[in-house]
């Protein structure tokens, strides 16, 4: 009887009481493991394949211990480049001991985490609450509010005032403006009246 089973993103062909060196497992030496991932099973020429895995079969197995595998070696070079690189890998892995093999009716075993209790949580003191009642203000300090709302209130009505003078200002200075040009203009038509009399009289004697 055997079986082929995934064991860390590996194949292999598995009997009862083999040993396998597959990739690093989580788990101490001497823990056991179970893989659920059965492909395929072969009992005295009775083949069940999986599709894609067989239920209800399961492969029980333990750890030996932990290893590294032989390095391998990696070179690497580019011709008339002067480039050489060489480097070595070892592997992680596991060293496991087949135990059984489950054609049908067996269900994984779930690891138990160790639940915890949160511990309880302090109870909130309640504040106390102060029965001082709140002080009346004195007559010193309402009489001081009140100048401070006074004073505002006159800055706020001068603002406006010094506007007022401002566009008087500029009305004054406007109706200069006009007069000036009043002014110039009957100069110029002054000094034309009298070249058109300086021409006429200049003709009458010619």
């Amino acid at each position: 009887m055997y079986a082929i089973v995934d064991v860390a993103g590996q194949q292999f062909k598995v009997t009862k009481d083999q040993k396998i060196f597959v990739h690093h497992l989580d788990g101490e030496e001497g823990a056991e493991v179970e893989f659920d991932k059965v492909l395929l099973i072969d009992n005295d020429d009775k083949v069940e394949v999986g599709e894609p895995v067989v239920k209800g079969a399961l492969i029980r197995g333990k750890i030996l211990e932990h290893l590294r595998g032989d390095t391998v070696k990696v070179f690497k070079k580019k011709r008339r480049k002067g480039y050489k690189v060489l480097k070595g890998h070892r592997e992680y892995l596991s060293h496991i001991l087949i135990n059984e093999i489950i054609e049908k009716g067996a269900t994984k075993s779930v690891a138990k985490k160790e639940t915890t209790k949160p511990a309880p949580a302090e109870k909130a003191v309640p504040k106390a609450v102060s029965t001082k009642k709140p002080v009346a203000k004195s007559s010193e300090a309402k009489a001081k509010t009140a100048s401070t709302k006074a004073v505002k209130s006159t800055t706020a009505t001068k603002k406006p005032a010094a506007d007022k003078t401002k566009t008087t200002t500029t009305k004054k200075s406007g109706s200069k403006a006009t007069i000036a040009a009043k002014k110039t203009q009957s100069k110029t038509t002054a000094k034309k009246k009298t070249t058109k009399k300086t021409t006429s009289s200049k003709k009458t004697k010619e």
